[in-house]
Formats: C-alpha cells, structure tokens, sequence
C-alpha cells in the first residue's frame, strides 16, 4: 500500500466494517442495559397510571433510544475503538500492518473514515431525529411520570414584547395562573409614553387574553407631563401569554434548528434567561458529533500497542476516559448558570481539552 495512496484498501475495509459492528454491537449491549433499568424505575409509574404497553414501547422507549444514543455517543464510540483495536494490537495485526509500510498516520485513514460516519449519524439524529422524539418522550414524561422538569417563572419577571413595550409582573401564581402588580410601559426615543399598572392580571381562557383588575394609566406628553386615568378593569391581549410562564427547561431539546433560533431571537429580545438552554442546546448538536474524531484518536493512540494487561485494561482505561469526558461536559454546563462561561465555551471546552489530550497521545502512539 502506498503511503501517499488513501483510496479505500481491502484493509481499510476490513477495520471499518470492524469499527461499524462493533459501534452497533456496543449500543445494543449499552442500550438494553439502560432500557432495563429505566423500566425498574418507573415500573410503578407505568402501573398506578394504567399505561397501555403500546404507549409506553412506541411513545416513550421508541422515543428514548434515539436521546440515550446521541447522550453517550462519546462513550460508544471509546468503547468501540478501545475494544476491537486491542483485539487487533493482541492478535498482533497491529504490528503486522505496520510492518507491511503502513505508516500509523495512514493506519488511521480508515478510523477517521468510520468516525465520520459516526459523527454524520449523530449530527443527523441531534438535527431531525430527536427534536421530533423528544417531543413525544417528554409529554409522556409530564403526563405519566413525576418529577418532570417544568419551569415556573415565579417573582420578579422583566419581558420585553415587542421593541418598543415592557412588562414587569413582581410575582406570578402557578395556583391561579394569575400575575401580582403588573406593569405594562410603552417607550419612545428612550422617553416613556404610557404606564398601565394592575394589581391582579388573569388569564383568561375565553378570549386568550389578560383580565386586568384595579387599573391606573398614566399616558405622558412630550414635556413628560402626565394624564391619569382609573379603571376598574380591562381586558387586553398582548404578545404575552401563560405558555411564557410555563415552559420545560427541555423545550428546547423539542425543537428543530429553526424553531430553536426563532425562540432564541424571542427570548432574547424579551431579556428571557431561559434563552441559554437554547444557546447550549445549538452548541452541543454540533460539539457532539465533532467528539467523535477526537475519541477515536485518543482510542487508537491509547490501544493500538499490546499492554501488560491485555484488552481488560484498555478498556478500563476506555471506560474512565469516556466517562470523563461525559462527566466533564456535564459538569462544565454548571458554569453558564453561574454566569462563569459563556453556553458557547462551556459546551466547547471538553472538545477543547480532550482535543490536546489527542493530539499530545496521537505524537506519542508511533513511537
């Protein structure tokens, strides 16, 4: 094989189909462990709600598998490239490869190839696939299962709803589906024009709307002096409704890429901090399928020599270093709701990390 040549040999073949079977075989054993334990889980929920086991396989599990293999993607493919690369390095075919001129660099010719693949699988999941499933995964969640996670905005609550109107409402009850002292401005060349203070807002399901109680409106001319005017009550529609004081944090996990940016612009023009669930949300569709190459160099650098301990070490290195890499990428989202790091950087920086990580085992692996 030349070194130069990187069209598709009957060896590349060989470690692709290889990394391929192995990568499915992997998320069959992972996924039907998962699966069994979700089930021991919520067995009493499926139970004391009565749920059809036509609901709970096509709805849910059906739902879940595609969210559970995009989640621990990293961990498949480490996984798959630790185990059957061991297999290779002990059968010492590793070596005879290398001995037949096949340099390392061109060796990982065909890892990269079958990584792509991952990557394009799960950049295909995480863009049209998902959204869609976790739609129906997380209504069966909110209907059958405790604990889900809804959002209630709950005390002082800024929106801006359109670019020149503001709302302040200082509490909002989830009881009642009622806001306490709430403030509608309207603003011109940062001068304000109008203050409508309530102190009750109701939803009111008739009319899709706003039910103000006890109402002042002070309108303001040009020298800002004011005119006011009570009224007992008034009904309104505006560009707020109940749906913006409920949401899942997940929402965003349900939407595909341009129903996410039209949240995210919405949400930004209202000053709405759920907006960066919506910002680490866009950023990991893209960093989790870019994992994919930096783990399978770091699998190939770490199991492609024979080791003392055989295939049962690597793979206990494998398993370390991909729960690490899970660990940490959950662990550096805690940062964006501390306002430490950006979405952009928090979801980025295992990639980042890892990525030296590679490179600086990759150097080490030839030698």
């Amino acid at each position: 094989m030349k070194e130069n040549s990187f069209r598709l040999k009957k060896l590349d073949w060989y470690i692709i189909k290889k990394f391929i079977g192995t990568y499915l075989f992997c998320f069959l054993v992972i996924i039907t462990v998962v699966i069994i334990v979700d089930i021991s889980e919520k067995i009493d929920n499926f139970v004391d709600h009565n749920v059809s086991l036509y609901e709970i396989v096509f709805d849910y599990y059906l739902n879940f598998i595609p969210h559970i293999m995009n989640m621990f993607s990293p961990l498949f493919v480490f996984i798959t490239v630790i185990f059957f690369t061991s297999k290779l390095a002990g059968n010492s075919e590793i070596i005879a490869m290398l001995s037949g001129g096949v340099s390392f660099h061109r060796l990982m010719v065909p890892y990269l190839v079958s990584a792509a693949f991952v990557a394009l699988l799960s950049w295909t999941l995480g863009m049209y696939v998902i959204p869609h499933a976790n739609g129906v995964r997380l209504d069966f969640e909110q209907k059958y299962i405790e604990n889900t996670r809804i959002f209630s905005a709950g005390r002082n609550i800024h929106y801006q709803i359109s670019p020149t109107d503001y709302v302040y409402a200082e509490s909002f009850s989830s009881w009642n589906n009622t806001i306490y002292s709430f403030t509608l401005e309207s603003m011109e060349d940062f001068k304000i024009k109008s203050k409508l203070s309530a102190e009750i807002a109701k939803w009111d399901t008739t009319f899709n709307g706003w039910q103000l109680s006890n109402c002042v409106i002070r309108d303001y001319d040009e020298h800002g002096n004011s005119t006011v005017t009570v009224k007992s009550s008034i009904d309104t529609i505006i560009p707020l409704t109940l749906e913006d004081f409920y949401r899942r944090r997940s929402v965003v996990e349900t939407l595909n890429n341009k129903d996410l940016k039209a949240l995210m612009k919405l949400q930004r023009s209202r000053g709405d901090k759920l907006v960066k669930y919506g910002m680490m949300e866009r950023n990991k569709r893209y960093s989790m399928p870019f994992s994919a190459f930096i783990l399978t160099i770091m699998g190939v650098s770490l199991s492609s020599k024979k080791r003392r301990g055989g295939l049962g070490l690597n793979i206990g290195i494998g398993l370390a270093l991909s729960f690490s890499y899970i660990l940490f990428m959950r662990f550096s989202e805690m940062f964006v709701h501390t306002d430490t790091l950006s979405p952009f950087a928090a979801i980025w920086l295992p990639n980042m990390i890892f990525a030296i990580v590679a490179v600086f085992l990759y150097r080490l692996a030839p030698k």
